[in-house]
């Protein structure tokens, strides 16, 4: 039923057991998977009285972000590995997750995106909401949350 599995991932636990989940899952469908990671965008610092001076600059943030999607999509692709399942990875730089997510699904052309339920429960999920929740609401593609 889904050929071209979407598994985006940030490095967790919680994130790294439902990849390890969606891989069985696309193995047993036949599907390959194509993993992504959503890169933070460089904070805006304001100055003023008070104010904390990071002393990270815009490209060593940026190449620090690079060395984080390798290393989390690299965990993920070695699964796939060892599943022989064929994977794919993609990452972009956002400080909007969901919507990163939907739109590389829907660019890399998968049918299904598997996430994790991060499990934010009363006033805090409701003030807060959970990515998953913001992929599940506005997403055409298919989403399966994993528990």
């Amino acid at each position: 039923m889904f050929k071209h599995i979407f598994v985006p991932t940030d490095g967790s636990e919680l994130s790294r057991a439902t990849a390890e989940r969606a891989v069985s899952f696309a193995k047993e469908a036949g599907a390959r998977v194509t993993v992504f990671f959503a890169k933070p965008e460089y904070p805006i610092a304001y100055f003023g009285e008070g104010a904390l001076i990071d002393p990270t600059t815009p490209e060593k943030f940026a190449e620090l972000a690079e060395q984080q999607a390798t290393e989390y999509l690299g965990e993920v692709q070695k699964m796939c590995a060892e599943a022989g399942v064929e994977c794919s990875t993609t990452s972009a730089t956002s400080d909007v997750p969901y919507e990163a997510i939907i739109e590389a699904a829907e660019k890399s052309g998968c049918d299904l995106i598997f996430m994790a339920s991060h499990g934010r429960r009363g006033i805090s999920g409701f003030l807060l909401g959970s990515e998953t929740n913001k992929v599940l609401t506005h997403s055409k593609v298919p989403v399966l949350v994993y528990r």
